[in-house]
């Protein structure tokens, strides 16, 4: 397939590329201390130099690459023009390698979307919690999310000076996911992970009807899908408005890749059309196995109160 690969394979292999230079710009602007820290609408939604920055990188490749496609960033950046030194033009020849799923072969570059969050759990990363932090660029087609890619910038970085920093997963339907040992958790446990700084009554109530055995409370949309996962919770339920298509599109693509399922509260799936509102209104459930169980335990008066939004 190398030697003239489809497209979408193109497009993911670069965005696997993308995602390991944003990653190191990420962690470029915390070494230099320099946070150029921005609250956009309060306290709890900040915007960093590193946001900033990934986000111009990260879009200017694709877009020099693949002018056709559209592209959606979270952050609302003015037009200007990106110095040759951000452009990434590397592709992960892994990727290229892979055979692409049939129904995928003919995709053009204008029935793309592209969604892209420079720096998922910008919270936790200006707190120092960076183990919490992803870049996530999510690739959809016909408004379903059908490939994407985590970079974690600090991946490793307990371990001190000598570790390596950082790893970059991504999958694909129809082909799977790689980057990451497949785990689940034990059938008997159930585990919910749910916000950390974003949490109400409704989100709360919601976590406990799942009659959870324990409930993780961390940042970022990409790192409790990267939990579920990696065997470390069984569910991810945040029962409120407050993620968007550019911190679910990237994670839902991984999931669904190894048979997990993303939804809102009701059951029902999200659009990634370049025309639907960017706000997941309805909440975000996802787990890896067992969905139809925790969409069953969602309170009436949570749904009540999400149908309300």
């Amino acid at each position: 397939m190398s030697g003239n690969p489809a497209l979408i394979m193109r497009l993911v292999a670069s965005a696997y590329s993308v995602a390991e230079k944003a990653g190191a710009i990420v962690r470029k602007v915390l070494h230099s201390g320099e946070l150029g820290i921005v609250e956009k609408t309060g306290a709890n939604d900040l915007q960093t130099l590193a946001d900033r920055l990934a986000q111009k990188s990260i879009c200017a490749s694709l877009s020099r690459r693949f002018p056709k496609i559209t592209i959606i960033g979270e952050e609302d950046l003015p037009f200007e023009e990106v110095q040759e030194d951000m452009i990434e033009k590397g592709q992960a020849e892994e990727i290229l390698q892979k055979t692409c799923p049939e129904e995928y072969r003919a995709i053009k570059e204008e029935e793309l979307v592209v969604w892209v969050d420079p720096l998922d759990g910008t919270k936790e990363y200006t707190e120092g919690l960076l183990d919490n932090v992803t870049v996530l660029i999510g690739i959809a087609y016909g408004g379903r999310a059908i490939a994407g890619v985590i970079n974690q910038p600090f991946y490793n970085y307990q371990l001190g000076a000598e570790a390596a920093l950082g790893r970059t997963m991504w999958g694909m339907l129809g082909l799977g996911a790689f980057g990451f040992q497949l785990q689940e958790v034990p059938a008997d446990r159930r585990i919910v992970t749910t916000t950390r700084s974003h949490s109400n009554k409704t989100v709360t109530d919601c976590v406990n009807a799942m009659e959870p055995h324990e409930v993780i409370r961390v940042g970022g949309a990409g790192n409790k899908i990267i939990q579920l996962i990696e065997g470390k919770a069984s569910a991810y339920v945040f029962a409120s408005p407050g993620c968007k298509k550019w911190d679910t599109c990237a994670p839902e693509a991984i999931l669904h890749a190894v048979g997990g399922k993303l939804t809102d509260m009701f059951g029902n799936p999200y659009g990634y059309n370049a025309d639907v509102k960017h706000m997941n209104s309805a909440g975000v459930l996802a787990t890896l196995r067992n969905h139809d169980y925790y969409v069953s335990r969602v309170p009436q008066s949570v749904l009540q109160a999400l149908k309300s939004e």
